[in-house]
C-alpha cells in the first residue's frame, strides 16, 4: 500500500465524506472504514501510513481498536471525538495515539497534523547520538533507552522525545508551542493540552529520578536536576 494512504475509521458518513475530500485534495489516497472491526482488518491489509480514528464506534469502540493496533505497530493514530470530557483524550493518549482533534474540527487542520506527522515519521535518520547520563539517570537516543538508578524505565514514543528535548535543554525553560513545533511537528493550533498530559505521564515514569520536570507558571516547563526523591 502507498506510503501516502490514510486509513480514516468513523461512523459519521459526512464527516468521514468531508476528510476525504480534503485529504484527496492534498494527494493523499484514503481508505475508509465505518466501525472497529472493519477498521482493525483494513489496518492489517492496508498498512496505512497513519490512521485518523473516532472514539464512539460501534461494536468494537476506538479505544479498544487504538488499544489492539499499538500491540501490533506503531503506525501513528490521529483520534476524532465528539465528547468535550477531557478523560476521554487522556485516555486515548494514554493507549498510545498520537494525537487528537475535538470535533467539530476544521479539515484543514487535521491535513496540517498529518502531514507533520508523516513529515516526522518519514525523515531521514539522524546519526546516532550519545548517550546522556544525568544524576541517576542515562537516556539513550540510539537505542530509544533509559534507565534510573539503573533500572529500564518504559517510556512511549512521544515521553521519550519529550525527555531528550528537556534533557537536551536543562534547566531553560521550554513553552508549549516549542514543545508542540519540536516533538509533534506542527505549529501551534489551539491546545496545548497534549503537551500537558505527555509530561503529567512523563513525571510519573520518571519517579525516582534526579531529572524533574517543573512547571513554570505562565511561561512552560523546565527540566532540572535534583537530587532524586526519597
Amino acid at each position: 500500500m502507498s506510503e501516502k494512504t490514510i486509513l480514516v475509521v468513523d461512523d459519521e458518513r459526512p464527516i468521514v465524506n468531508l476528510i476525504k475530500l480534503y485529504l484527496e485534495n492534498a494527494g493523499f489516497h484514503v481508505e475508509v472504514a465505518y466501525d472497529g472491526t472493519d477498521g482493525l482488518r483494513q489496518v492489517r491489509a492496508l498498512h496505512p501510513a497513519l490512521i485518523v480514528l473516532d472514539l464512539m464506534l460501534p461494536g468494537v469502540d476506538g479505544f479498544e481498536v487504538c488499544r489492539t493496533v499499538r500491540r501490533e505497530s506503531d503506525v501513528p493514530i490521529i483520534m476524532l471525538t465528539a465528547r468535550t470530557d477531557d478523560v476521554d483524550k487522556i485516555v486515548g493518549l494514554e493507549l498510545g495515539a498520537d494525537d487528537y482533534l475535538g470535533k467539530p474540527f476544521n479539515p484543514r487542520e487535521l491535513v496540517a497534523r498529518i502531514k507533520a506527522i508523516l513529515r516526522r515519521a518519514g525523515a531521514a535518520p539522524a546519526p546516532p547520538e550519545a548517550a546522556l547520563t544525568l544524576g541517576n539517570t542515562v537516556i539513550d537516543p540510539a537505542r530509544r533507552e533509559v534507565t534510573v538508578a539503573g533500572d529500564p524505565v518504559v517510556l512511549r514514543s512521544k515521553e521519550f522525545d519529550l525527555l531528550k528535548m528537556f534533557a537536551q535543554h536543562l534547566g531553560l525553560v521550554l513553552d508549549r508551542d516549542r514543545l508542540l513545533n519540536q516533538v509533534w511537528g506542527y505549529e501551534y493550533f489551539g491546545d496545548t493540552r497534549t503537551v500537558d498530559v505527555h509530561i503529567a505521564h512523563l513525571r510519573d515514569r520518571l519517579a525516582g529520578s534526579s531529572l524533574q520536570v517543573q512547571t513554570v507558571r505562565g511561561s512552560g516547563y523546565k527540566m532540572v536536576l535534583d537530587d532524586p526523591p526519597v
